[in-house]
């Protein structure tokens, strides 16, 4: 989402009044559905105050809030719109984010699992997968443009926590991701579902998009402001860096080998 229509909805999701409608209750953090009223007009959103974040012991207290929104800002500075419109504020139950709620279409099928060996035409195996005692299945996600866009947004925000229930298909067909607490890492935290285009060169529309993100994160530029605003000085020089070498290398991360590379659980 970009242009009139996403000011519209950021400059809502600002000003408007917040009315608390349920929780999502197996969400790690609060997680608040709330109604946002302003002027006439009134939509659907997330709100996750900073004083439900639970504390990790690789991030800073209280900082997840200001890594969705930082998040989104990236996002935005590619171009390719694939976080929902989210803003820092205060709410009923102090500040927090709050961002766009985004109905998923139930019938689109990004993530599967199959007994066949190779991934299909279509899709890209991402690994084995346990479905029994004694049985494996072949993890694939789809082979989409729109899903390549966010496992490059993802290294280059250094996403801790990519599951399948963090991918939003959209009724109009355009692809959504939620849930960016745990990014912008100084360390390298890339854990993924996204695994499928692993090693391979990258689009030359991702390469053209890094080569944008490098001039845009220059210091003194608008984004590199923003950003300044919601992430240690620490953290955007390691974003510069990130971006810088996928530029050069040119080609989609790899798991370490480290640690875990898929998140768990897993959807």
């Amino acid at each position: 989402m970009s242009g009139p229509d996403e000011r519209a909805v950021i400059d809502l999701l600002t000003k408007g009044e917040l009315t608390v409608r349920g929780q999502v209750r197996e969400a790690s953090n609060a997680v608040l559905l709330c109604s946002v009223a302003h002027a006439g007009e009134e939509v659907s959103c997330v709100y996750k105050p900073v004083a439900g974040e639970r504390p990790l012991w690789d991030f800073p207290d209280g900082t997840l809030a200001q890594r969705e929104v930082a998040a989104y800002e990236l996002s935005e500075a590619t171009g390719w719109g694939l976080v929902p419109p989210t803003v820092l504020r205060d709410g009923p139950y102090g500040e927090g984010m709050v961002q766009l709620w985004i109905e998923a279409d139930p019938s689109a099928n990004l993530l599967a699992l199959t007994e066949d060996e190779r991934a299909a035409e279509g899709w890209k195996a991402v690994g084995p997968a346990q479905i029994g005692e004694d049985r494996t299945a072949l993890l694939v996600h789809a082979d989409s443009p729109d899903l390549r866009r966010l496992a490059v947004l993802d290294a280059v925000i250094n996403n801790g926590d990519r599951k399948g229930g963090h991918l939003l298909p959209a009724a109009d067909g355009r692809l959504y991701a939620i849930d960016h607490g745990v990014t912008f890492n100084v360390d390298d935290k890339l854990r993924t579902l996204l695994w499928g285009w692993a090693g391979e060169e990258l689009p030359a529309e991702a390469a053209e998009v890094l080569d944008r993100l490098q001039g845009s994160l220059a210091p003194g530029t608008p984004l590199t402001t923003r950003l300044a605003e919601l992430l240690t000085a620490a953290e955007v020089d390691a974003l510069r860096g990130r971006v810088s070498a996928l530029r050069a290398g040119g080609r989609h991360p790899e798991p370490s080998g480290q640690w875990p590379a898929i998140p768990w659980p897993p959807v």
